[in-house]
């Protein structure tokens, strides 16, 4: 007979006319690692914050061990020996992983840093870490961050650990490293529950499936005896069809050319280092690469939102042939010369959309300052607003709504429907599904295929490389500022590419005359 650790019965969250989480019942057993899967907006972190004492449910109860519990703070949930990892990391870059684990607890004891060091130690071996307690958390890669941020957890006595999107910027090597180390956790009693939009992982790690749906609890499912399509329609309400269409390329022909490019930061560090490639028309060329790698810069340079210190961003005229220097250059002298580049960036209203603008004026940004329709079709813009609304399924009161008003997912989708609405020659997306649910993405990935067949030249950053694998025709790792290889993506393998996206000079320069 199992035992539950955890027990959630008709927990209610409401934030003013959004009902957030509704009459939610779930149990979580010791001893397993729990899944907590839904579309973008459903309620997934809401509940998870109210476990861990950040929210406080508004109706509904709690049992952990079978005892009622009243959770107000996070320091009630480690009371009760739950611990939350986060998705954007809470550690001080200038101390050390013992330092911070260490931050807060106090345990009446005389605070001896040997004694962490070796309890540090003690744990990353029972569970199979990887980390020096003495380094520096400023000095650590990402997955060293979270790393930390699991053994903080841990060292407070968590036996019931809920981890919000844990692999989101892990390569495939480091996301089957920490399973190995989830899964020694569940055998030793511990109880994980694990937020993922990676249906692979979900089936990969999990023993069992919740799937929430518009706040409420739809069913809890044996991993074993499911699959992606049954948990997609479970989470969307319908039959969703997970194909993404890849149609060879048609009358490809170099769009724009990036030689030598270099970038360099405040402190005199690479950001780019001598990045060199193409973009074709009627291919999309993936990115792949760890956050901070560079791809964003890359992006921002050739679309005129970051000065670089060398290098050359060339782009032919598709109709006259001509070459346009695009270095340098301001993004409305990049659409004065005629060159129709579009860019989806990653900070959707820092940079692609005003907050307190309508949707039917965000349509028209571009044109502004001329007066005139920037539609190369001169859709009305209402019409257009309307169009994307119902064909990418945004959920909007109207399209006078301020886009501020409209969940992260809902903006993304704006966004991305009128970069594409403007006929670009080169549509540059970085992250352009990101916080966008299951069906929603898949849609964004046809649109991307429509425009490739149309003769744009895509180039799509993305952090999923299963769909990197899938979607693009060519391939590009970028790892500290520097490409460290081009493959084909029909020949592309995600291992493959983890090792690129890891690739270092100095240790692979090593490693050669080790094998020597």
């Amino acid at each position: 007979m199992k035992e539950i650790a955890l027990e959630l019965q008709k927990v209610t969250k409401v934030f003013g006319p959004v009902v957030a989480n509704k009459d939610v019942d779930l149990t979580v057993y010791k001893g397993e690692i729990l899944a907590i899967l839904g579309e973008n907006g459903c309620g997934k972190t809401t509940l998870m914050n109210m476990i861990s004492g950040i929210y406080y449910p508004d109706a509904g109860h709690m049992f952990v061990d079978g005892k009622e519990v009243v959770i107000r703070s996070p320091k009630d949930a480690f009371k009760y020996r739950i611990g939350m990892i986060h998705q954007h990391f809470k550690l001080v870059d200038v101390f050390s992983a013992a330092e911070n684990i260490t931050l807060g607890v106090n345990d009446g004891r005389k605070y001896s840093l040997k004694a962490v060091n070796d309890k540090v130690f003690e744990l990353s071996k029972r569970y199979g870490f990887h980390i020096d307690p003495r380094k520096k958390i400023h000095e650590m890669s990402v997955s060293e961050k979270q790393t930390v941020e699991i053994l903080k957890v841990l060292y407070r006595g968590a036996d019931i650990l809920i981890l919000d999107e844990p692999t989101a910027v892990l390569t495939p090597q480091e996301t089957e490293k920490l399973f190995s180390v989830l899964r020694r956790m569940r055998d030793d009693g511990k109880s994980i529950l694990i937020i993922t939009h990676k249906l692979h992982e979900v089936l990969s790690i999990s023993d069992r499936v919740a799937v929430l749906r518009k706040g409420e609890h739809i069913a809890t499912v044996d991993t074993a005896t499911t699959n992606e399509s049954e948990l997609t329609e479970m989470m969307v309400g319908k039959k969703v069809t997970l194909n993404i269409d890849r149609p060879e390329p048609e009358n490809v022909c170099e769009r724009l050319s990036v030689k030598g490019l270099t970038m360099t930061d405040e402190d005199g560090r690479k950001i780019l280092d001598d990045v060199t490639f193409s973009a074709n028309a009627g291919e999309i060329l993936g990115i792949a690469g760890i956050a901070g790698s560079g791809q964003k810069e890359l992006l921002e340079a050739i679309a005129g939102l970051q000065r670089v210190d060398s290098g050359e961003v060339t782009y032919t005229d598709p109709e006259t042939g001509n070459l346009e220097n695009l270095r340098d250059k301001t993004p409305i002298q990049i659409r004065d010369l005629g060159v129709r580049l579009s860019f989806v960036p990653e900070d959707r209203l820092g940079m692609g959309l005003v907050g307190n603008m309508d949707i039917v004026d965000n349509m028209m940004l571009r044109s502004y300052s001329k007066g005139h329709s920037m539609f190369l079709n001169r859709k009305d813009p209402q019409h257009l607003a309307e169009e994307i609304i119902e064909s990418l399924e945004v959920v909007t009161p109207g399209t006078s709504t301020p886009v501020r008003r409209l969940s992260g997912g809902n903006v993304q989708k704006i966004l991305v429907g009128r970069e594409i609405a403007s006929a670009p020659t080169v549509l540059m997306a970085a992250y352009p599904v990101r916080g966008l649910d299951i069906n929603s993405s898949y849609t964004i990935y046809n649109l991307l295929t429509a425009q490739k067949q149309k003769g744009v030249a895509v180039v799509f950053v993305g952090e999923d490389l299963d769909v990197l694998v899938e979607l693009c025709d060519r391939i590009m790792v970028i790892c500290g500022g520097k490409i460290t290889g081009i493959v084909d993506g029909r020949s592309a393998t995600k291992e493959g590419l983890g090792y690129l996206m890891t690739k270092d000079d100095k240790h692979n320069d090593a490693k050669e005359k080790e094998d020597a």
